[in-house]
């Protein structure tokens, strides 16, 4: 991947503390990372997030183990 510009998800605060998810996109692939873990990155296409996306506002993630 070349040198990504990461993108801070507008949902988090400014402090030290402030772990979030961080969004890139290169070579037509969206890559995410937590701030917390930023050498750990996984990459997907923007259909597959964007069901992704949609499934999890509309509650359809329930199942999931957390």
């Amino acid at each position: 991947m070349r040198q990504a510009r990461w993108r801070k998800s507008s949902f988090s605060g400014t402090g030290p503390d402030n772990n979030c998810v961080e969004l890139a996109a290169s070579d037509g692939a969206i890559h995410l990372r937590e701030s917390e873990d930023p050498g750990t990155a996984i990459r997907t296409a923007p259909r597959p997030l964007g069901a992704f996306i949609r499934a999890a506002k509309a509650g359809q993630l329930d199942h999931v183990v957390r």
